[in-house]
């Protein structure tokens, strides 16, 4: 693994480097349900579709960090 690859993301602002979260603009969500016996309902699926800007925050301070946006998508697994 080269030295690029492993960097950790960091908030510039508060330092925190563990709790993130994203924010997606313009989402449509489509949840597909099965009817049950009992008639109740268990979901069998679900879609989603981003429509609008995906920013990236910091999970401690709120910090914008969309600018590591990119990098947090190539580490996810």
């Amino acid at each position: 693994m080269n030295q690029k690859t492993a960097l950790r993301i960091t908030c510039p602002q508060c330092g925190n480097d563990t709790d993130f979260f994203e924010v997606a603009e313009g989402v449509e969500i489509t949840t597909h349900y099965v009817q049950n016996g009992d008639c109740s309902f268990t979901q069998d699926g679900d879609e989603s579709q981003v429509l609008g800007e995906i920013k990236f925050f910091c999970g401690e301070c709120n910090a914008d960090l969309s600018q590591f946006h990119q990098r947090f998508v190539e580490m996810l697994f």
